[in-house]
């Protein structure tokens, strides 16, 4: 037996909380829920779907979360033994379930959302949740992931094995899937998580008004952040458990509006260049120069179609974190980008850029005074070497090789970093790229082609006072 209710959601409720709450019963011996959701839905009007047991509490929740889907699905079931991507199987506990609503997006008039469930008590077994795997690869080296995609646990229309037979197409070593605001991708990742692709436990906490990144963490975090103070709730909740927290592509259309929290990471560059990385990156320039010491990671943000895509400049690897390891295994791949022991470069193929100061290496710090740093650099000859401390550019040189060496000589101010900016391949990249704009208000207002296109960035060594 279904049943339904009918509620008019208007702007004073998603001004007062942006998640409205739908409770119903569950009695003793239900085995599964079904839920739908109808509403008009439109440009103006996107409301998000969830559903929480009768463990939760007021944010932060530490339990009772089970399933989320944004606004990519109209309807879930939850069971014992199976659950629709995105929400999670097993127990089900009697007690007041609650539907939760994202008002994402209401329209002035309001909407009329029409909410129906269906209780059922058939015997199913219950199943557990797959346990995580340790694969290691011995051998220290640079290994190259991508530590920002989407599978249709969220919002992509691929499902994991697509995006698995992707991520091996592109030659990547690890991998980071970063559904929306759940974790049961790991139903398929856990278990195939492999010495040839590690995978890295990821979770994209997602909000109006800013996105971050949860890494090496198997619990689901709250995300329902309603205040601009909850972000330091969130960094405290996200270290409790040893993980790390990554603040994504902070620049339009989604910046980060929140304060500032205790963040590990910052993703510098998400997909193309040209989709308004200079922004992120002048972001995370001014919290360095600040006297912040936050690693910089890139991610595609590959949202996984339905079919597996041919290589090309917005698959997953575009752009590539590569990361110093002395051996391939998740633990490794999160010390070394909490330690900033790396770079990111345009693709699974792209630039290498390392820089040392004496046998310091990127992520490490040196006393304050004259400097020599050498950076090796592969494959970007004809571009632009670029040397930038707290106050900005400090020497430039052009490549001149593609296996060559560059060097600073100096008195660098905080920090020491590198970029590659493309001269010689500038054209190529910007031809193949340039349908990465996205739009903005003044999206017109910007030149694009005479936009400096960074191929690769180095993390940087720090200046010690």
């Amino acid at each position: 037996m279904s049943h339904s209710r009918t509620i008019q959601i208007t702007r004073a409720d998603q001004a007062a909380n942006p998640y409205f709450y739908i409770p119903f019963d569950v009695p003793e011996g239900t085995s599964r829920i079904d839920v739908s959701m109808r509403y008009p839905k439109a440009d103006d009007c996107v409301i998000d779907l969830g559903v929480l047991d009768p463990r939760i509490t007021d944010y932060p929740a530490e339990e009772g979360f089970r399933g989320w889907s944004g606004g990519a699905r109209d309807s879930f079931f939850v069971a014992r033994d199976d659950a629709t991507p995105g929400y999670i199987h097993g127990e089900i506990q009697p007690g007041r379930w609650q539907v939760i609503l994202g008002l994402y997006k209401v329209p002035e008039a309001g909407a009329e959302v029409t909410i129906t469930y269906a209780l059922d008590d058939a015997p199913r077994p219950l199943v557990g949740q797959p346990e995580r795997t340790y694969p290691v690869r011995p051998g220290a080296g640079w290994y190259r992931g991508d530590l920002h995609t989407h599978t249709h646990h969220s919002d992509a229309r691929g499902a994991p094995e697509l995006l698995h037979a992707a991520a091996k197409q592109a030659g990547l070593d690890f991998l980071a899937v970063a559904d929306h605001n759940t974790i049961t991708q790991r139903r398929y990742f856990h278990p195939h998580s492999s010495p040839d692709l590690v995978f890295v436990r990821g979770m994209e906490v997602t909000t109006a008004t800013g996105h971050a990144n949860v890494f090496g963490v198997d619990d689901w975090i709250d995300f329902r952040m309603t205040r601009p103070e909850h972000a330091h709730v969130l960094a405290d909740a996200v270290h409790k458990r040893g993980g790390l927290l990554s603040i994504n592509h902070d620049k339009p259309t989604i910046p980060w509006d929140y304060e500032l929290p205790q963040a590990d990471l910052q993703e510098v560059w998400q997909t193309a260049w040209l989709a308004y990385n200079w922004i992120s990156l002048a972001r995370y320039q001014q919290r360095l120069a600040s006297g912040l010491r936050i690693s910089a990671i890139g991610g595609s943000d590959f949202h996984q179609p339905d079919r597996l895509m041919p290589e090309g400049p917005f698959v997953v690897g575009r752009p590539t974190t590569v990361l110093e390891l002395p051996e391939l295994s998740e633990d490794a791949i999160l010390a070394a980008m909490k330690a900033g022991r790396g770079y990111v470069t345009e693709s699974p193929t792209g630039p290498h850029l390392a820089i040392t100061i004496g046998e310091t290496p990127m992520g490490g710090a040196v006393p304050a005074g004259a400097i020599e740093a050498k950076a090796e650099v592969r494959d970007a000859a004809g571009d632009r070497l670029v040397w930038v401390d707290a106050t900005g550019t400090l020497a430039e040189e052009i490549i001149g090789s593609e296996d060559w060496v560059g060097s600073y000589r100096g008195i660098p101010s905080m920090f020491l970093r590198a970029e590659i900016v493309a001269v010689a391949s500038h054209d190529r990249i910007f031809a193949e790229t340039q349908g990465a704009r996205v739009h903005i208000s003044d999206a017109d207002l910007i030149d694009f082609e005479g936009q400096p296109i960074r191929r690769a960035l180095s993390n940087p060594i720090y200046i010690n006072s």
